[in-house]
């Protein structure tokens, strides 16, 4: 039924439950699976100038903690016997990056966390899921977290 499940990453637990339900979906349905962590490349974009000196650091940053979190959801789904490719991407929000992903990778189901935030903590800092199932065509399974 799922021939390639996308399962885009940030390194929290949630995330990792994401992965476990991705895992058995995989080994029951014999699906390919591409794990992605999507990297804003310019993050203080309309900040101001003062911001910009951080640029680089942040890139530092934000590439470590991508391939440490792509890194354990390979080792998590190779544990199970599943196989898995990873993937670093940039774009603008996570969400654009997620819907981009799916598409271009041909993908036919998406398993992602969703954090469970409040409405206030929506409204002040989004939410990836809620934006990915407004704008994507593919089915979405979203874990919450606990």
């Amino acid at each position: 039924m799922f021939k390639h499940i996308l399962v885009p990453v940030d390194g929290s637990d949630t995330a990792q439950m994401a992965v476990d339900k991705a895992t058995a979906l995989a080994k029951a349905f014999g699906s390919r699976v591409t794990v992605i962590y999507v990297i804003d490349p310019y993050p203080f974009t309309g900040v101001g100038t003062d911001f910009a000196y951080g640029q680089a650091e942040y890139l530092s940053a934000a590439t470590a903690e991508a391939n440490q979190s792509v890194k354990l959801a390979k080792q998590s789904f190779a544990d199970s016997g599943v196989n898995v490719e990873t993937s670093v991407v940039e774009a603008h929000t996570a969400w654009r990056g997620i819907v981009e992903a799916g598409e271009s990778l041909q993908a036919d189901l998406i398993v992602m966390g969703s954090h469970g935030r409040n409405a206030l903590e929506k409204l002040v800092l989004g939410s990836v899921a809620q934006a990915v199932l407004s704008h994507t065509k593919l089915p979405v399974l979203v874990v919450r977290h606990a």
